[in-house]
């Protein structure tokens, strides 16, 4: 029995479904009929008070009358892409349905555990934002520039192409230029918060880096079918890039958290991570402003990255298509057949409106795709971010080997510059069975085949 089955027969979040678990375990190893395992589960939620001196039911009994009511009685409702999805992510999209200020949410195809709202979770909320469901890297992006080099370069000047990514960006946690980069967003109003204001001169420390985790610069060959996209059908090189606010965006994200759970602290536990701030108070102003400033400086990192890469290679721009995840935005969207102004949190997910541009990536040896969105309602004009994680970086790290990805790496064709053992392919889902879980909210306009990657170095840990 998974989560989502607990959750719709009425079994509270936190210790009640452990003692749950640990109910059904009891009961199937002692023999019990499997088949009855619903009804079991029902009758004890139905009528806790009953079994609480039963030498099997009664812990679970008893955490059931002492669990903290939720929010709401139901939640709102949601709409999931994808099979198989972690039973882990499924109930925290499930959670997030629950709270007062929920208005509508959809889970895409990559969905896994995140804090508060799953990596891969939408949710729509009335004039209300929660920092945890922007994400701790606001405004993390794509950008890919396609550029006029030719496509034999990829193999035969590849050692051009590896000294224009290790000199025009930087990677690790904590990494900076000695000869700062300029850009306009410098000249914005930090201000806006005491955090973006105390944190100014580490963001212009860190212009134009790339940060830890699954951030990564690469070089590939994209294809295009038709014209769709202002290019001629045929190959291409491209450049793509994935980061987001660094350690500045990190710091807002932690003092609004902070500050939405102070003002809920009635919450039960197991939500504190989805605490909000209105829209209407001087929180959430603050926290908006900063949020959209860090939205810009995200964008000012890729600008900066593809900017000079281009310049120290003395090429062209033949397009640039670019979009970011971990937001929220101000949208109209249909609530009882009325439009309605709401708060879409996106986190880890790709804006996907009518002929919306965006780019979904897979792995460091797996295609990744420029698409356009369908507006899908249900999924709240959304599509995935990428292929999303199947295995968490501890168990990475612990069970593979770099043997095992070097020879994919290998046969793939891709050369890896720098990485850690928790990015290598196996921990991601099959980037095509998480598209063609999607073709209803994203066509696809073309395919980009990574051929040259750098990360972090291996043992720097994630920092966003």
């Amino acid at each position: 029995m998974k989560t989502k089955d607990l959750i719709r027969l009425g079994v509270p979040f936190g210790e009640a479904q452990r003692r749950a678990i640990d109910f059904i375990s009891e009961f199937v190893l002692g023999g019990g009929d499997k088949t009855q395992i619903e009804a079991e589960v029902s009758a004890i939620v139905a009528d806790p008070a009953a079994f609480r001196g039963d030498p099997l039911r009664g812990a679970f009994a008893r955490a059931i009358t002492e669990a903290p009511p939720p929010p709401r009685t139901e939640p709102v409702p949601y709409r999931q892409w994808g099979e198989n999805l972690e039973p882990e992510a499924v109930g925290q999209m499930e959670k997030a349905c629950l709270l007062p200020v929920a208005v509508a949410g959809a889970l895409m195809p990559d969905a896994h555990l995140g804090y508060g709202l799953p990596i891969g979770g939408v949710l729509a909320t009335d004039n209300a934002v929660i920092p945890y469901a922007v994400g701790v890297d606001i405004a993390c992006r794509m950008k890919m520039t396609v550029l006029d080099i030719p496509v034999r370069d990829l193999e035969k000047k590849q050692d051009r192409l590896r000294t224009a990514i290790e000199t025009e960006t930087r990677f690790g946690v904590g990494a900076k230029f000695r000869d700062r980069r300029q850009h306009e967003v410098l000249d914005a109003d930090w201000s806006v918060s005491p955090i973006t204001k105390q944190n100014q001169d580490r963001a212009w420390s860190q212009l134009g880096t790339s940060g830890s985790g699954n951030h990564f610069v690469e070089f590939g060959r994209f294809t295009v079918a038709n014209r769709e996209l202002g290019l001629e059908p045929g190959e291409y090189v491209a450049l793509l890039s994935h980061s987001g606010s660094r350690g500045t965006g990190a710091m807002v994200c932690g003092h609004y958290s902070k500050l939405a759970m102070s003002r809920h602290r009635d919450l039960p536990q197991e939500f504190r991570h989805l605490a909000w701030l209105s829209l209407d108070s001087e929180d959430g102003q603050e926290y908006w402003a900063a949020m959209e400033l860090m939205g810009r400086y995200a964008a000012a990192n890729h600008a900066l990255i593809h900017r000079h890469i281009a310049a120290h290679l003395g090429v062209e721009v033949l397009l640039d298509i670019e979009n970011h995840h971990n937001f929220a935005w101000k949208e109209t969207h249909l609530v009882n057949g009325q439009p309605k102004e709401l708060v879409v949190h996106r986190k880890g997910a790709t804006p996907a409106g009518t002929g919306v541009l965006g780019i979904i990536p897979g792995s460091m040896a797996s295609p990744g795709y420029v698409v356009r969105g369908k507006g899908q309602p249900q999924s709240l004009n959304s599509a995935s971010h990428g292929a999303g994680r199947v295995m968490s970086r501890t168990r990475a790290e612990k069970t593979l080997r770099w043997a095992d990805a070097n020879r994919l790496l290998k046969e793939r064709g891709v050369t890896l510059i720098s990485a850690g053992l928790d990015e290598v392919p196996m921990v991601y889902k099959d980037i095509q069975t998480v598209m063609a879980a999607q073709e209803d909210l994203v066509e696809v306009l073309g395919r980009f085949d990574p051929s040259l990657v750098k990360m972090a170095p291996s043992g720097e840990r994630p920092e966003d």
